[in-house]
């Protein structure tokens, strides 16, 4: 029995503790988080002497000027100077080679005969006629004669060549021919004549003092820097209930299009966080910035790449005034993903570019 009161008694006393802590009047479907008060600072600009006023002496140098000067380097004189004999060519012409004759033999020519030559003699002889054929002896003798036949003479043609005009020369002129040579005539023989040498002026540059050495006396004014501090106007730190639009509570998209294995915030995404994320940190909240990745790549380097992402954001919010105690980062590679392109997994890039994404989410602050 003494249990369960002494459970009562701080289970009362846990709820009275914790209803301490609420923001008072709270308002039906409103939502609050904890936040501090920011300190109150102003700026003061103070003016200091850096440096103090002085005399500076500044010396200047001598003044010359350049001149220039016409002077005789050498004399005029008289040169002595030969003038050469005056050739001219000559062509002469010669016999190289005298006219003469020439002697063609003509050779001897024949002509084609013939002669007659008697090999055997005329002579006769007897011959027996044939049977006459009405004869009507059994005899062959009967019925025939004999007669007295002359047998004429052989001849045979022997072909001959005869001396048509014997061997004998003809004569034609060689004719000669000349040539020509050149030989070197003198047409007027070497003199000499007088030729004037004028003389010869040189320009020489001179320098001339124009001003001498001198010193002048500046006065240096005194040099100021004008610094800004902050002055504390009201102390902060003070825990308050900060009433904000419920739907910051939850994860917030921040539309960033990452571009794959970029940490790197483009001009756009500078002006969404401009835009979307820092009007609420103006106001005094904390929030937590979660970054994410698509499958692609190893986890290990998605978890870091994720980081990077939500650095990056948060780095940007503090270079333009927020306060680091108002940020956390955190993120989380590939192990939230928002569809079904995990590893292996077939998708387009745009399904891919879903995962990598920034949210945001208002927090207690601590």
């Amino acid at each position: 029995m003494k249990k369960i009161l002494l459970s009562g008694l701080l289970l009362m006393f846990g709820a009275t503790a914790f209803a301490q802590d609420l923001p008072s009047n709270p308002e039906p479907g409103k939502c609050y988080v904890r936040c501090k008060t920011p300190e109150v600072w102003k700026n003061e600009d103070v003016t200091i002497e850096v440096a103090p006023a002085y005399k500076k002496i500044i010396t200047h140098p001598a003044e010359y000027e350049t001149t220039t000067e016409r002077v005789l380097v050498k004399e005029a004189g008289q040169n002595l100077v030969i003038v050469p004999a005056v050739w001219e060519n000559k062509v002469v012409t010669y016999v190289a080679k005298e006219d003469a004759s020439k002697l063609n033999a003509v050779s001897a020519s024949f002509s084609p005969d013939s002669q007659t030559i008697e090999t055997k003699a005329a002579s006769a002889n007897w011959e027996m006629s044939e049977k006459a054929p009405d004869c009507e002896s059994s005899d062959p003798n009967d019925c025939r004669y004999w007669c007295y036949k002359p047998v004429p003479a052989r001849y045979v043609t022997v072909p001959l060549t005869k001396l048509a005009s014997n061997a004998s020369t003809t004569k034609s002129p060689v004719p000669g021919y000349e040539k020509t040579y050149t030989k070197r005539v003198m047409v007027s023989g070497p003199t000499t004549k007088t030729v004037e040498i004028p003389a010869v002026y040189s320009t020489i540059t001179k320098v001339v003092l124009a001003k001498d050495a001198w010193m002048e006396e500046v006065t240096v004014a005194a040099k100021y820097k004008t610094v800004t501090k902050e002055v504390l106007v009201n102390k902060g730190g003070l825990t308050t209930w900060k009433e904000v639009e419920c739907e910051l509570v939850n994860n917030t998209p921040l539309p960033i299009n990452w571009d794959l294995g970029s940490a790197t915030l483009t001009s756009a995404a500078k002006r969404i966080i401009d835009t979307r994320l820092l009007p609420i940190l103006k106001t005094g909240v904390a929030v937590a910035i979660e970054s994410h990745t698509d499958s692609r790549g190893t986890a290990e380097s998605n978890e870091n790449l994720s980081q990077r992402r939500a650095q990056a954001v948060t780095n940007y919010l503090i270079s333009k005034g927020s306060n680091p105690s108002q940020l956390t980062g955190n993120g989380y590679g590939e192990r939230k993903l928002t569809n079904r392109c995990s590893d292996g997994v077939s998708c387009t890039e745009s399904e891919h570019r879903r995962n990598r994404r920034t949210t945001f989410r208002v927090i207690n602050q601590k």
